[in-house]
Order: C-alpha cells, then sequence, then structure tokens
C-alpha cells in the first residue's frame, strides 16, 4: 500500500485521492507516516473532531478561501507541492467531498489525501460524487505475510518469497503455528500492536470486541433505527452461515422466515462500510467471471478473521492448541482466512455451486486471464472429490488447493500450504 501511495505522488496525472476501507484497518496511521516521510508538511484536520470544517465547506468552494481555511485549523503553512493536505472522517464535513472536484479542476499541485471510517457508505448515497475527479485507494487489514513482519519474521517472508519450496516445508511446524495465531489475532494493526508489544491474548480479545462495539456505534449513529437492527441481525448470523457446510448466505438465518428484500439494504451497507466482503456464485466457470455471475446467490465473509473468532466466541486454546476440537469451526476460520488474503492480493472471488449436485468450488479467482478453481482444506487432510470431479469434467482448467499439507504438484492441480496464500495469490504466479 505505501508503494501504491508513493505511486500517486509522484504520478503526472494525480489527483484528490481517497482512502477507503473500514474503521480501525489503519488509514489514519498510514497517511500520517506516509506524510512525514514524504513531505516538508502535512497538514492533518480531523472533520469529526472540528467543527469549523463544516461551516468552511459549507460556503462554497473557493480553493483559495477553503487553504487559507485549512491553514487557521492546523496552524501550519500550505505550501503546493511540498505539504500534503489530511482531511480525515471527511464525511462528517458536508460538501466536503465534492470539494476534492475543484482541487482536482482548479489547484491539482495541491496534495490532498481524504479518509473516514464510513466514507463508502457515504459516497454509496451521494447524488454529486466527483466522478473521474479523485483517485480511489482501498485500505484492508493487514494479510498474513504484513502480520509475519510485524512479528518480526522477516526470514521467514522472505523464505516463502523466494519459492524454496523444499525449505519452506522445513519451517512447516513453526509457519502453522504463526498461521493458527493469525487466526487468533486477526490483522486488525492495533490488534496487532498489542500482541507483538505483550503477547497478552486476553488484550487481544478486548481490544477485538471494543473493535466491534464502535462498528455497532457507527451502525446506529449512521442508519436509520429499523435498519440499524437489520444491520446488526446479518452481522450476528455471520457465524452461523459461514459454519454452515454450504455457506451460501441465508436470509432465514438471519431472521426466520425473512426474504431478500428484507435484508438487501443491511447487507449494501455492511459492503460499503467495509465490514464484509460479498462472494458472488457463478454459474459457470469460463472468462469473464462477471458475465457468469448469480445476483440472487452469494457468500458474505467478514472484514477480519481475528474478529471473526471474537465474535464467535471461539476461545485462544482452542484455536492455537486443539485446532480439531473446532470440527465445523475450523473450515470456517480457514475459509474466511483465504478470502481475506484474496481481497487484500487484489483478487476478486467468486464461488462455483451446481445445484444438481453437491459439487462446490469454495472459490474462483481471474489469474492471467484465466478461471482458477480454489478448493480450502483447514487441515492435512485434503480428500475432496467436488475439485477432482470439476477438473475432470473442466479438462482445460488447472486447480489450487489451500490446506495444512505440504506443497505437492499433481495433475492439473497443485496444493500449496495455507500459510503461502498472499506470497502466491499477489503476483501471476500461482499457476
Amino acid at each position: 500500500m505505501y508503494r501504491k501511495l508513493v505511486e500517486w505522488k509522484e504520478s503526472s496525472s494525480r489527483k484528490p485521492l481517497l482512502l477507503l476501507g473500514a474503521r480501525q484497518v489503519g488509514k489514519t496511521w498510514l497517511m500520517r507516516e506516509f506524510g512525514e516521510r514524504e513531505y516538508e508538511t502535512v497538514v492533518y484536520i480531523n472533520c469529526d473532531d472540528e467543527p469549523l470544517t463544516r461551516e468552511l465547506f459549507a460556503k462554497d468552494y473557493d480553493i483559495d478561501r477553503l487553504l487559507i481555511g485549512f491553514q487557521a485549523i492546523s496552524g501550519k503553512t500550505i505550501k503546493e507541492g511540498s505539504t500534503l493536505i489530511i482531511l480525515d472522517e471527511l464525511q462528517e464535513a458536508p460538501r466536503g467531498i465534492h470539494s476534492l472536484k475543484y482541487f482536482q479542476e482548479k489547484a491539482p499541485g495541491y496534495h490532498i489525501m481524504a479518509a473516514g471510517s464510513l466514507l463508502g457508505v457515504t459516497l454509496a448515497g451521494q447524488e454529486s460524487f466527483p466522478v473521474g475527479k479523485v483517485d480511489m485507494l482501498h485500505l484492508y487489514p493487514m494479510d498474513f505475510e504484513e502480520y509475519l513482519m510485524a512479528c518480526g519474521e522477516n526470514q521467514l517472508c522472505g523464505l516463502l518469497r523466494s519459492g524454496d519450496r523444499q525449505l519452506a516445508d522445513t519451517f512447516s511446524t513453526r509457519l502453522t503455528e504463526l498461521l493458527r495465531q493469525y487466526y487468533f489475532v486477526g490483522g486488525m494493526p492495533e490488534v496487532v500492536g498489542s500482541f507483538v508489544k505483550s503477547k497478552d491474548l486476553t488484550e487481544v480479545r478486548r481490544l477485538q470486541s471494543d473493535i466491534m462495539e464502535a462498528y455497532r456505534r457507527d451502525i446506529s449513529k449512521h442508519s436509520s433505527k429499523r435498519e440499524s437492527v437489520r444491520i446488526g441481525q446479518v452481522l450476528a448470523s455471520m457465524p452461523s452461515q459461514l459454519s454452515k457446510e454450504n455457506k451460501r448466505f441465508i436470509y432465514g438465518v438471519a431472521r426466520p422466515g425473512a426474504r431478500a428484500t428484507d435484508f438487501e439494504l443491511a447487507i449494501q451497507w455492511l459492503i460499503d462500510a467495509g465490514l464484509v466482503y460479498k462472494v458472488p456464485r457463478l454459474t459457470k466457470v469460463a472468462m469473464p467471471l462477471s458475465f457468469y455471475e448469480d445476483c440472487s446467490a452469494f457468500k458474505l465473509f467478514f472484514i477480519d478473521v481475528g474478529l471473526l473468532g471474537c465474535m464467535s466466541g471461539i476461545s485462544a486454546s482452542a484455536l492455537l492448541l486443539e485446532p480439531e476440537s473446532l470440527v465445523e469451526f475450523r473450515g470456517m476460520m480457514a475459509e474466511e482466512y483465504v478470502c481475506q488474503q484474496l481481497i487484500a492480493c487484489g483478487r476478486t472471488p467468486y464461488y462455483w455451486s451446481n445445484d444438481k449436485t453437491p459439487a462446490e468450488l469454495d472459490f474462483v479467482v481471474s489469474v492471467k486471464d484465466r478461471p482458477v478453481p480454489i478448493e480450502v482444506k483447514a487441515s492435512t487432510n485434503v480428500r475432496s472429490r467436488s475439485l477432482s470431479q470439476f477438473l475432470k469434467d473442466n479438462p482445460s482448467l488447472r486447480g489450487l488447493r489451500f490446506s495444512l499439507a505440504g506443497f505437492r504438484e499433481q495433475e492439473r492441480l497443485t496444493n500449496w500450504p495455507l500459510y503461502e496464500v498472499p506470497f502466491i495469490m499477489v503476483g501471476e504466479g500461482a499457476l
């Protein structure tokens, strides 16, 4: 992500940047850290904490007046090209987002970043979004590679990047231990930072509970009372939805007797807020994947595997010491983990199922403009008929299987350890 910010700064076609992502994924830290490293001056303004910003944007879009206002609020001088202007929680300032259009048109030499914990929800409801006038980047929780680096495991990261499969297998026990830690801790930066510093698992769960409570407050504050209840029902149902063998989202699990129309807005709110990932069903595994999307069937995954474990009430001892005791929850955590890594790597995941048979592919992604079917196994047991039968029926395709078993090449199928997902899916070398 930092590299992408540098590319944005150096781009000749740079526009004001909107950084999207859920609360607590590290947007504010990243913007300020980037500014301190790459610019002479950083002007940071939190539009939620500073009521003057609401008046500032409400009057008009005069650029000179806005720049003077930013300087008055921050107490810092703004210089074109050498100052980074950060407008945090911009959704709290009416007309603030639309003002970015005029910076792009009238003052493109100024470097402006904007972010907000519910900026995605605000953008979804805006009628006058400055289309084509802003750049956008999405920030996600730390993936497993970033987690390893935060834990000081740079050498293991280097080993996995090297592609030396035989040497990587010798460290499989340690990597599996770290993967299970990640299942518990997750990728929220504050939680990871606390765990790295103190190794206090109780504090991990406390911080995760605080984040979940902050999400609930956001829901209550930024949605109607009726929608707030329905959003809460969708969230509360997610452990049950994902622990089923067939993880397709069932409205009746959220509320008995419910229909799609009851929860469509609630689910979209959660997607816009960055709290859930929607994985649509494919009617056919062929390119382009989006052409074969079935809008009526989908899976929902949560933003972070650690938060999902917290919401599910899974104990540290079960995840770290007795994973075999989790039964169906093992599969839930493994699929949640893989989905989170795929999205962080820039992949758009789908899944496929056949109504005539119980066959199902956990995920399907595009690699080198070809569809790649993916199967996820939570343990070293990789026996499954779905992917094998699918590949027999589709001889032109090659598949991936992620499990706790070691690396192994088979005919038209490659088995990869779960801990390698972010290392092989970020580029084009997955096949």
